[in-house]
């Protein structure tokens, strides 16, 4: 009992230090002598009713183990729900979930409609990464690298080419593939810790690279101006970019409003999603699906029944790549503006945490996910500070009572009848 007491003990005193050095205390700068300061009260009493609940976790540690592993349960988190278990049911689902989010845009806010687009940007990043890290196994912790790639191509394109953004989308995604397969050939005979590592700093050397190449790219200036996606030619402008340009409101007879270009980047990033999934769907059911979830499994099993591993690397570098061009491309279409601080590390932190959160392998479970991720911090700005800290929190949380993610992956399968 003294034991338990002197551990729980030193868990919440190691968590009170810790918490009063990040919370519990602020600089302040009066001319040019800095003071320290103690916190409001409210953040102090939220950070000793954090250090209480760490010393109840801790002392009752035996009692809490039983009961998470009574709700992880023996296999049965890895069912999905009744009422979508079957193939019929899915597909009738997925209709109705189409049709809701078509006809969303149109009954909510301007807001909520670009808070909307923006989740389905990262809904598209996650299903990309879902590609290397749920199925094929390979940490990457340089994705954002490819999203950089995507964005600038369609920006330097357009700037120095004049290229539309529909000429430019498959250029971004070929780029990013392009970047991905080569990515791919150093990291053919790594695995793990030191994979992580070497994605790692192709990321950062994208990022850099950008912040340094002033001539071409801008450096910290970034690229501004990044024309908006048209309509088979109808700009969503007020007035026509140039002479011989037509308006979207001016085809059509209506009066002009800014919503009509924020709903057609909710249409379009929707559609994006959705060839997307459709295009990962039929992977996974493919051969190349299968040898990515055998090189996961075991690369050496994967070898000994005479798969290729290096064209399984490659292609899910490639494939995943891809897809962060296209979501780079429509993101620097829809920003407008791009800079090297758009795509720092903490973008693939991001984009990861929404691939194991939602279920290494599962579509469903990266864009609830995505979503989660993307729309709660939105939900609390109060708390936009603590949002990183409120992420780890998450995860701890996740990787204790569900550690497969909210909805894990499950293979297809058949049962036959019994007599």
């Amino acid at each position: 009992m003294q034991s338990r007491f002197s551990s729980a003990a030193l868990a919440a005193g190691v968590t009170l230090i810790l918490g009063f050095m990040v919370l519990g205390i602020s600089f302040s700068v009066e001319g040019v002598v800095p003071t320290l300061e103690v916190s409001e009260s409210h953040k102090i009493i939220g950070l000793l009713i954090g250090a209480g609940l760490v010393f109840l976790l801790q002392y009752f540690r035996a009692e809490v183990s039983k009961v998470t592993t009574k709700m992880k349960g023996d296999g049965q988190a890895h069912e999905l729900p009744a009422f979508m278990r079957t193939e019929k049911q899915q597909r009738v689902l997925a209709f109705w979930a189409v049709g809701a989010l078509l006809l969303f845009p149109f009954l909510s806010s301007r807001g909520a409609v670009d808070i909307a687009t923006l989740t389905l940007i990262y809904v598209m990043l996650g299903l990309g990464l879902n590609v290397v890290v749920g199925l094929a196994g390979l940490l990457d912790l340089g994705y954002v690298g490819f999203y950089a790639v995507g964005a600038y191509s369609y920006a330097l394109l357009n700037l120095y080419f004049d290229m539309s953004f529909w000429m430019a989308l498959p250029i971004a995604g070929a780029l990013a593939a392009l970047f991905g397969y080569l990515l791919g050939f150093p990291v053919l005979r790594l695995r793990g810790d030191y994979l992580a590592i070497v994605t790692l700093g192709f990321g950062e050397i994208i990022r850099i690279l950008l912040n340094n190449w002033t001539e071409l790219t801008g450096g910290p200036n970034g690229i501004a101006r990044i024309p908006k996606p048209t309509l088979f030619g109808l700009e969503f402008s007020r007035r026509p970019s140039e002479e011989g340009a037509t308006t979207f409101h001016e085809f059509f007879g209506i009066s002009y409003s800014s919503e009509y270009k924020v709903i057609f980047l909710y249409l379009m990033a929707l559609l994006l999603v959705l060839l997307t999934i459709y295009v990962i769907r039929r992977l996974v059911r493919m051969p190349i699906g299968r040898a990515w979830e055998a090189l996961r499994e075991d690369d050496i099993a994967c070898r000994s029944l005479g798969l290729n591993p290096t064209n399984i690397k490659l292609g899910a570098f490639t494939i995943g790549a891809s897809f962060a061009g296209f979501a780079g491309s429509f993101f620097a279409a829809r920003q407008g503006f791009i800079s090297p601080e758009s795509f720092t590390f903490i973008e693939s932190a991001i984009i990861l945490a929404i691939v194991v959160l939602g279920g290494m392998g599962s579509q469903l479970g990266v864009v609830l996910a995505a979503c989660a991720m993307t729309i709660l911090p939105e939900m609390a700005r109060e708390f936009d500070e603590y949002r990183m800290l409120l992420f780890g929190l998450m995860m701890v949380l996740m990787m204790i009572w569900r550690p497969q993610g909210l909805l894990p992956m499950k293979r297809p399968h058949l049962e036959l009848k019994r007599d």
